[in-house]
């Protein structure tokens, strides 16, 4: 008689940890608003002279926060390496960061850099639908009239 009595209130806790769990999963799948902190784990212009590539790091950072496909992230990475070499005139330093962003950006690895980290870790590469496109567009666009000139925030 005891286990039948604990039953229903075992089935509703359980039922609530569902919901709960549920309602994460659902929350989470959701894009978050664009940030960026330049070129992550770089500098974001020569310590000497003029040469400031972080312009070009929050482009690549627009793309990597969208996601998307595996042909968009190596376009977005090509972007990336072609804007360093205008902006600072090194070929060495463009393929440095073309090479350290095609190794460590992925979006299997758990770091706040990786491709499509505007969505919840451990979405893979995939195209977005027409409501996650027009989703992102609205987002970036709110974040371009917050700040037109692409510079990192204060």
């Amino acid at each position: 008689m005891m286990r039948s009595s604990h039953f229903p209130h075992q089935t509703i806790s359980a039922a609530c940890i569902f919901a709960a769990v549920l309602s994460a999963c659902s929350a989470s799948d959701t894009l978050q608003p664009f940030t960026t902190d330049g070129c992550s784990l770089f500098p974001d212009r020569a310590p000497i002279g003029r040469a400031d590539w972080c312009h070009c790091c929050i482009v690549h950072d627009l793309a990597y926060w969208r996601g998307g496909t595996s042909e968009a992230r190596l376009d977005a990475d090509e972007q990336l390496k072609a804007c360093v070499h205008k902006a600072s005139g090194s070929n060495a330093l463009a393929g440095i960061m073309f090479a350290g962003v095609r190794v460590g950006g992925g979006p299997h690895l758990p770091t706040p850099y990786r491709w499509g980290y505007g969505w919840p870790f451990g979405r893979p590469y995939k195209p977005l639908t027409s409501v996650e496109e027009t989703t992102a567009a609205t987002l970036e666009r709110e974040y371009r009239a917050k700040n037109p000139l692409l510079s990192i925030p204060e």
